[in-house]
């Protein structure tokens, strides 16, 4: 995370606590959040530089527009673009989720694996993690084939990698530094 990202991140914070809007601008920012993520476009127009910044502040204005985006979401994400800032949005984005983890109490706790899992399975480990942190879990489910098998868990800054792909990485480490590899 950045310093940066962090200051406008308490600063919206701040200002949704101000007005009573905490639960508004965490929804919004929550939908724009998941735009983002799920939009290479708007992230390559956002990150382009060669791109001005009204046309910016309009494609980003109108996104926001579209997802209902409340003004105290809009005002910061225009003040971003004003201050030539939109690039780091993404970064503002990640503060505010880590911010309002600690507001709400809650922890995000990212589950990737090789394919869909049983809803058993996730709410065990929902169940592990709220036990853990004491603090409600919110899972993000991943997948990513390339792990053969199991599960790599993040929580924060801590990472657990129960996938085979790391297993037999493992493995072959232990064989080369033992030369039992050519």
């Amino acid at each position: 995370m950045t310093a940066l990202g962090r200051r406008y991140a308490k600063a919206l914070l701040d200002l949704a606590r101000e007005q009573g809007e905490i639960d508004t601008v965490l929804r919004d920012v929550g939908a724009l959040s998941d735009a983002w993520s799920s939009s290479p476009e708007l992230r390559e127009i956002v990150q382009n530089p060669v791109i001005p910044r009204p046309a910016l502040k309009a494609t980003v204005d109108a996104v926001m527009e579209k997802l209902g985006s409340s003004a105290t979401v809009r005002n910061t994400v225009n003040l971003l673009a004003d201050k030539g800032r939109l690039g780091h949005l993404d970064e503002v984005l990640a503060e505010l989720d880590a911010l309002a983890e600690a507001e709400t109490g809650r922890v995000r706790v990212e589950v990737v694996s090789a394919k869909p899992l049983a809803d058993v399975y996730y709410e065990r480990l929902a169940e592990k993690f709220k036990r853990a942190t004491d603090r409600e879990v919110v899972l993000v489910k991943k997948e990513d084939p390339s792990l053969i098998g199991g599960v790599i868990t993040r929580i924060g800054d801590q990472l657990f990698d129960g996938s085979i792909r790391n297993r037999l990485s493992e493995l072959r480490e232990t064989l080369l530094a033992n030369g039992d590899l050519p």
